[in-house]
Formats: C-alpha cells, structure tokens, sequence
C-alpha cells in the first residue's frame, strides 16, 4: 500500500494501521527513531503535538507526506501513559473507574504546503469497574502497550461507559481531524482506492 502517492505513517502501532486501512488512505510504515521524554510537569496537549512531531520529522522525506501521532490519558491533570507492568496498569484503570477523562492525540502532518500540528481530544467515562472486571482485563494482556492501560476496540470497551469526541482518537488516531487536514492539503491521498 505505499508509494509515492502514499503517507509514511511515523509509528508501528497495529491500530493506528488498521484505522488508515479502514479509511482507505495509502500509507507505508517507518518506524520512527524519536525517543519520547515525559516531563512530569508538561502540559498534555503540548507533549502529544511534540511527540508526534518527533516522530514524524525523525523519517520525513523531502516530497512525501508524513504522519506522526501521539496518544495518552489524562485525568486531573495527570498523563497517564503506557504502564510500566501488570501493578501500574491496575492502578491506572482502578483510578479511572467511575471517573471521566481525557483522551489526547497529537497530530503532525509535514510535506504540505505547510506543516500541521494539532490535537484533538475526546472525553471518556469508565463504568464503576469492579476488581474482579480489572483483574480479568488484566488476565488478557490487552492493556499492555497502551496509554491509560486499556484499548476501547477490544475488551476494553467494557470498562466504558459512554464517550464524547471521536471514537477512533481513542482507539489512537483521530481519524476526522486526519481527513479534515488531508481533504484540505492533500486530497490525492483521499481518493478512494478498490
């Protein structure tokens, strides 16, 4: 699926794939060398756009199209990334029951006419989770490699209550802000292929 006519998608999220599949746009994957620092006192918006921006400039080639993402949770001010085992990820979603957060994707587009970066967030609420729902989530690995130690397309849509925003941010790729910015700076890319 690549090719000049096609985005270099910045990352090697399985997910993030499948949703440009699903939308039909072209892409090849490069896996980027960017290596991301988390602050602690960074504002989440901020660290997103940086860290999609890295990602993308890190395997830009002059005349493409390139796409870099960057996904976390945050609630009550406080990001909450991919969890470093089992004990955090339990900690994680435990802190999340009950509570509404945040879902943020940064968005980085180079190779236009301009450079786009931006965010888009969507608002998440967890059910009550019982322990036992959290340890059966955790007994499927699914939390791992994720921000806010769940994925909403799989298992973890059980922990969710209802969502505000676009669904497919949270699942790690804002896909209507990408298609707003490619129908306005490049909208070869959109032009549905069989």
């Amino acid at each position: 699926m690549g090719g000049p006519e096609a985005l270099i998608l910045a990352l090697t999220s399985p997910q993030r794939r499948a949703i440009l599949e699903q939308l039909r746009i072209p892409f090849e994957v490069v896996a980027p060398s960017y290596v991301e620092d988390d602050p602690p006192d960074a504002d989440p918006a901020e660290l997103v756009r940086l860290h999609a921006e890295g990602k993308a400039r890190s395997v830009h080639e002059d005349g493409r199209v390139t796409l870099g993402v960057d996904t976390t949770v945050v609630l009550d001010d406080r990001v909450y990334g991919k969890p470093a085992d089992r004990a955090d990820a339990a900690r994680m979603l435990h802190e999340l029951s009950g509570r509404t957060h945040s879902v943020l994707s940064g968005v980085c587009v180079l190779g236009l006419a301009e450079d786009v970066l931006l965010h888009e967030i969507t608002v998440v609420t967890f059910r009550v989770v019982s322990h036992e729902l959290v340890d059966g989530y955790l007994e499927s690995g699914e939390w791992e490699g994720r921000a806010g130690a769940y994925a909403i397309q799989g298992l973890g849509g059980r922990l969710v209550e209802r969502i505000e925003g676009d669904y497919l941010n949270v699942v790690g790729l804002p896909g209507a802000l990408l298609v707003s910015v490619l129908e306005h700076h490049a909208p070869k890319l959109l032009q549905t292929r069989s």
